[in-house]
């Protein structure tokens, strides 16, 4: 008789309440995203399909517990696809910078943020899909504990670059903040609210990491792999406010329609105020 993957029975009201709320962001995010062609939003689409896919296989585990390719479709999905939100939200914060059009007070530069962090991002989903495959595949218990290590490294690994990413936003709106330039801008527009917007989302998607680096430490038999209501907590709950925040401070937004200085006059700002700092007092 073949093994069941699960210590419970997957509940299938739960999976289809994920699915349904997960389809109904992804159809917003589709539309904002042809709306405003940005493009490089797609990663949030991408995500959002792992998330529907991922919960539709656990409700194929409630009627079938022993089915490998279900139990592994779930497990790989659900785990990758918060990288995926990820990596749009990375790329926010460069828009956002780029828009106040004080570049320089941006401990990286924008176009470098981008590949830094996304580069990161990518790196991150590599290491948790290996790990995920040789956990889902393993054939004994050195194997397993093999796969469960390279994911904690992996999930280590983003929450040490979503820290240094949220470092990155938030030296940079304290530098703005203190200089006339910041006020001048946010007279045109309300750019401190997407800041918050992303900080709040990154300490989801680090809450939802940290959850997974303690599932994976305790083990198998530990409480979290045991019970399945954390995961809708911890994981889909959270998944689906990063989703549904982005789309209600979506980044097609970020440059309002009111009248607004041009870049050069803020360029013009910030040059003035470098120089007056750099004078000897």
């Amino acid at each position: 008789m073949a093994e069941e993957h699960y210590d419970y029975s997957p509940s299938v009201p739960a999976a289809i309440i994920a699915i349904i709320v997960f389809a109904i962001l992804l159809s917003i995010h589709l539309f904002r995203i042809f709306r405003a062609r940005t493009w490089f939003c797609i990663p949030f689409v991408i995500g959002a399909i792992f998330e529907i896919i991922g919960y539709a296989a656990r409700a194929v585990g409630h009627s079938n517990p022993t089915s490998t390719p279900a139990y592994i479709v779930q497990a790989l999905l659900i785990l990758l696809a918060p990288i995926l939100l990820a990596a749009s939200v990375y790329m926010f914060l460069g828009r956002i910078i780029r828009a106040t059009g004080c570049e320089s007070y941006s401990m990286i530069r924008p176009t470098q943020l981008t590949k830094v962090f996304v580069g990161g991002d990518i790196l991150c989903f590599l290491i948790q899909a290996l790990g995920a495959g040789m956990l889902a595949g393993s054939d004994g218990k050195k194997s397993s504990d093999r796969g469960k290590m390279i994911i904690l490294f992996g999930l280590f690994l983003q929450i040490f670059i979503f820290g240094f990413f949220m470092l990155a936003g938030a030296l940079f709106h304290v530098r703005i903040r203190r200089r006339p330039a910041g006020k001048r801008i946010a007279c045109q527009w309300d750019w401190e609210r997407y800041l918050r917007m992303l900080y709040g989302v990154s300490v989801m998607v680090t809450i939802r990491n940290l959850f997974r680096v303690v599932e994976y430490a305790m083990g198998e038999n530990g409480y979290l792999m045991v019970k399945e209501w954390p995961i809708y907590v911890f994981d889909a709950l959270l998944m689906a406010i990063v989703l549904a925040v982005c789309c209600m401070w979506h980044v097609g937004q970020i440059v309002p329609d009111a009248p607004r200085g041009s870049t050069e006059e803020l360029e013009m700002m910030v040059g003035d105020e470098e120089r007056q700092a750099r004078r000897p007092g």
